[in-house]
């Protein structure tokens, strides 16, 4: 399993999971000479840059190529280097090859910790250095984010949700269109009837240790039994899970395709919109009034599409039948979102490998190429709430970079083409 697992991850990988395994923390003093260097946060690269790194954080960001006594340098100088990459909207313990019922029914915990290890690997070679979970058994992608942190498993830095909580029959009511013998008693962890079992689970995913809340406002796309553009919970249960979330400093992210869903969840405070995929210029105008994120998921759309239309075995009749229908509509409104002010974060809901194709998405939607790159780096450090530590190269934050040959700026594609991933002041692909 071992063997196979590290080519799943790549050679590149390998040298990382070594030092992962062994729990030991080698963060050493590091200076990064980057030919072109996109910070995050300012309008335009800037070439020919130093990034000195001391136990995993940075220190100072200078002009010109500089080596201080006694620091290893990171010669990237042919190269465009910039912040590692952020995705506020993934399922790392989901198996992207296997059908979904599968996954659902057949997936015991250990399996799915397995699935999240291998998944978190590829995420990071691709060049994600952090991630937001938002759907997920709560135990498995709670050990999985502390695994993590503690270097004993390669991958992203994790902010998880846990399970999303959905209402009775809702899109995420795992048992929906299944015979009650297959019924397993964690799905009841996720479901909520009335505002007081929202109060209750809120603080259940607190002591679980989830960093943030999801919640199914509406129905979704793979799902049995419900509508996407319908809005399936009550005002009274969405404050419940906003008022107890943020009272105990916890962000509330809102799966909602309708545009009634989208907007109750805005005027009641989630922090984040996920999908938002009929969203118009009226919604994105109280989305904005209310000081929401936008998380648009376009690969997702592209993916379930193309899903439908090739391996029809994994998804059921009625998940088929939506997705066939509105599948491809998901991100169609992002360039409204944008040229309307509204707060974008990037998120992919897709595969590992597949990820940094959003960014091509959001270019040919017509976002500039500078404002898709912060999307996915300091904007959705923002959404997180870890700015100060994630999503740029300043001093303080993380040594958390990554380098491609191109120029994303000519060419986005060139994301597509990581060559280099540095987490914490350490190389994890080259």
């Amino acid at each position: 399993m071992r063997g196979s697992v590290l080519m799943m991850l790549g050679r590149s990988a390998v040298a990382a999971i070594a030092l992962c395994m062994s729990g030991a923390s080698l963060a050493r003093d590091v200076v990064v000479h980057a030919g072109r260097l996109i910070d995050g946060v300012s309008p335009q690269p800037r070439e020919q840059m130093s990034v000195l790194i001391r136990d995993g954080v940075i220190q100072q960001v200078a002009p010109g190529y500089v080596t201080p006594a006694g620091y290893e340098v990171v010669d990237l100088k042919g190269k465009t280097v910039m912040p590692g990459l952020i995705d506020c909207h993934v399922h790392m313990s989901i198996d992207f090859e296997a059908p979904i019922l599968n996954h659902l029914v057949k997936k015991p915990p250990t399996d799915q910790v397995i699935t999240g290890i291998v998944n978190a690997g590829m995420l990071i070679e691709e060049g994600f250095t952090s991630a937001r979970d938002v759907s997920g058994y709560t135990p498995v992608m709670v050990t999985l984010k502390k695994a993590i942190a503690a270097n004993k498993v390669l991958g992203p830095r994790l902010w998880v949700a846990g399970g999303m909580i959905a209402p009775t029959g809702g899109h995420g009511d795992m048992s929906s269109g299944l015979d009650p013998a297959l019924h397993k008693p964690e799905w009841d962890d996720n479901i909520v009837s009335g505002p007081q079992q929202a109060i209750e689970l809120v603080r259940l995913r607190h002591k679980q240790g989830a960093d943030l809340v999801k919640i199914a406002i509406s129905g979704g796309m793979s799902s049995d039994g419900d509508d996407p553009r319908a809005i399936l919970l009550r005002d009274e249960e969405i404050k419940a899970f906003v008022d107890t979330a943020h009272a105990l400093g916890m962000k509330v992210a809102a799966h909602a395709h309708g545009k009634t869903a989208v907007e109750h969840a805005a005027r009641l405070g989630v922090d984040s919109i996920e999908h938002g995929t009929f969203a118009d210029a009226e919604t994105f105008k109280i989305m904005k009034a209310n000081g929401s994120w936008f998380v648009p998921t376009m690969q997702a759309g592209v993916d379930l599409a193309e899903m439908a239309a090739a391996r029809p075995d994994m998804l059921s009749e009625a998940g088929r039948a939506k997705i066939t229908t509105i599948g491809r509509l998901t991100g169609r409104n992002v360039i409204i979102a944008y040229n309307m002010g509204v707060k974008i974060a990037f998120g992919t809901d897709t595969r590992p490998r597949k990820a940094t194709h959003e960014l091509v998405l959001l270019v040919k939607a017509g976002i500039p190429a500078m404002a898709a790159l912060q999307m996915a780096t300091i904007h959705s450090a923002e959404l997180i709430g870890a700015a100060d530590k994630i999503g740029s190269i300043q001093p303080g934050r993380y040594g958390d970079m990554i380098a491609t040959s191109g120029d994303p700026l000519r060419d986005m594609t060139s994301m597509e083409r990581v060559e280099f991933v540095m987490k914490g002041g350490e190389i994890v692909k080259q």
